[in-house]
């Protein structure tokens, strides 16, 4: 068993690079990714979320993925594997297998299409728990799961043994608050969307789509707003990475993802089916936006 050390900073939610037909998952450039990513200084790594497209990929390829950025990431932070599931036995093989291959834990979003009870939500939750000795990272996300984490459900899901972080992605940062108030040091939040706002208010993490893009300064953000506590050089470093957030953010958070690492030197692929690349005017808004911060082949 894995001796767990207390997770916080900036953990990245990768896209998941498929090769130029789509057929397969892009096995160099992950690696590329993972090491990137590192690199640059990132706090950690949380494949299979919403971002890296689990719900367009078959199960061989999720293992595929997680194996491999585990192996690539190789200790050096700590990976996180998301392993939502619709069905309870799934989301329990999932999580299982993500241990065996060594995962540091999971984040696991709620069921999201049969939109379950409190009592179903603990239920399902606590039988994952009771099957993996790993922690759990919840993942509160109404806008895509149709199922929101109240702080109050929260609360009582933070009575599982290994239900110990919750990913928070709704744009009320008073959820921090409350959770924190609730739940005391049973649960550690960290932020989906609002990061900077959330770090004010005792988040102590942030899970970001924009690091896929600037890994270094979103775990600087973390830095010097959580470990420093300095106000003025995290707001001007905030306002200056604000236009990529707002850009991976919304709908267009894995094609806009996708073909920023690309300009900059990465290749990661178009996103499945039903989504669509970026339109033209959008593809060359964003090239725009990249080229001010100066990212164009910034991919060693």
């Amino acid at each position: 068993m894995k001796t767990h050390q207390p997770w916080r900073g900036t953990y990245t939610v990768l896209v998941t690079p498929f090769t130029a037909d789509g057929q397969s998952v892009d096995v160099p450039a992950l690696k590329r990714l993972v090491d990137w990513q590192i690199e640059q200084g990132i706090h950690g790594l949380i494949p299979l979320g919403s971002t890296g497209e689990f719900l367009s990929m078959s199960l061989a390829e999720q293992e595929l993925v997680m194996d491999l950025c585990i192996r690539q990431a190789a200790g050096r932070v700590p990976v996180l594997i998301g392993t939502g599931a619709e069905w309870t036995p799934e989301g329990v093989m999932k999580a299982r297998l993500a241990e065996k291959l060594g995962a540091d834990g999971v984040m696991i979003i709620p069921p999201y299409y049969s939109t379950p009870t409190p009592d179903e939500l603990f239920t399902h939750y606590k039988k994952i728990g009771e099957a993996i000795s790993i922690p759990i990272m919840i993942y509160n996300n109404p806008a895509t799961s149709n199922v929101d984490l109240t702080p109050e459900i929260v609360a009582r899901l933070s009575q599982i043994d290994n239900v110990r972080y919750i990913k928070e992605s709704t744009l009320e940062v008073t959820r921090v608050r409350d959770i924190i108030e609730l739940c005391g040091d049973k649960m550690t939040v960290f932020a989906g969307i609002l990061g900077y706002e959330s770090f004010w208010l005792g988040a102590q993490g942030w899970v970001a789509v924009c690091s896929n893009l600037l890994p270094k300064d979103s775990a600087r953000l973390f830095e010097l707003a959580v470990d420093d506590q300095n106000k003025d050089a995290a707001l001007a470093l905030y306002r200056r990475i604000l236009p990529i957030v707002k850009w991976v953010g919304g709908h267009r958070y894995v094609a806009a993802t996708k073909a920023g690492l690309t300009y900059m030197g990465l290749p990661v692929g178009d996103p499945r089916a039903p989504r669509l690349p970026l339109s033209e005017k959008d593809h060359a808004e964003l090239l725009g936006c990249l080229d001010q911060l100066g990212l164009k082949n910034t991919v060693a």
